[in-house]
């Protein structure tokens, strides 16, 4: 079971990203309810605000289009948000290509001081009592992964990146889908990948980081 919030930044991802360019035919309100597993009237609202945006176009027996003018109402949206404004799907599908991009980079620079450090964010948040706690190392964690890089501009990336995490929504999604189980799961993996990184062993490192990031956004988002 899927959320409103899920349906409506999966279809904006899909416009954001020009996947579905203007004039393309959405799927049905009943294929996107039986997908999602949420109500037809909740569907139909989220069609409705991004109706409302610009974004897509109903013909009454025809269907759900995306909008002729989806860039302008793109452009408008984006320069409307403040520079943090990113959904937890926005972050979720940036770290899933930017993550995994870097181990070549941490492989090839990190030092035994960047493996120490990554070593006590491991501990940091093993002995974390709240998941408020835990999630601080765990953001620390990746932070200090992607400092290994050793690449200015790589680590103020992902400075940005621990900055949306901060928010309320994102604060608030993992409070609500953690389990004790998945803090266990987390933690082994966090564990697996420093070994790969330590090992330079790139290819299995890269492997680690992307089955981890998709277990954090199946958890999280359900997709």
């Amino acid at each position: 079971m899927h959320s409103a919030l899920t349906l409506r930044q999966n279809l904006l991802e899909n416009l954001q990203a020009r996947t579905w360019r203007a004039g393309h035919r959405l799927p049905t309100e009943r294929e996107l309810s039986e997908q999602y597993g949420l109500s037809r009237s909740t569907v139909r609202r989220v069609l409705a605000d991004l109706k409302g945006k610009g974004l897509i176009t109903q013909t009454v027996g025809s269907g759900t289009y995306v909008s002729e003018e989806v860039g302008v109402a793109l452009a408008q949206i984006a320069s409307s948000a403040s520079p943090l404004a990113t959904s937890p799907a926005e972050l979720m599908s940036a770290r899933m290509v930017l993550e995994p991009a870097i181990v070549a980079m941490v492989v090839g620079n990190a030092t035994a001081a960047d493996f120490e450090r990554m070593d006590e964010c491991c501990e940091k948040g093993e002995t974390a009592t709240s998941i408020e706690d835990f999630e601080l190392w765990d953001g620390k964690l990746h932070e200090a992964i992607a400092d290994a890089a050793h690449n200015t501009f790589i680590a103020t990336v992902f400075q940005r990146m621990n900055e949306v995490r901060a928010q309320s929504e994102w604060g608030t999604l993992k409070r609500r889908t953690a389990t004790p189980e998945r803090r266990a799961r987390y933690e082994l993996e966090h564990r697996a990948l420093v070994a790969a990184l330590r090992d330079r062993d790139g290819a299995r490192a890269a492997a680690l980081c992307l089955e981890h990031l998709t277990h954090v956004r199946q958890n999280l988002l359900g997709y």
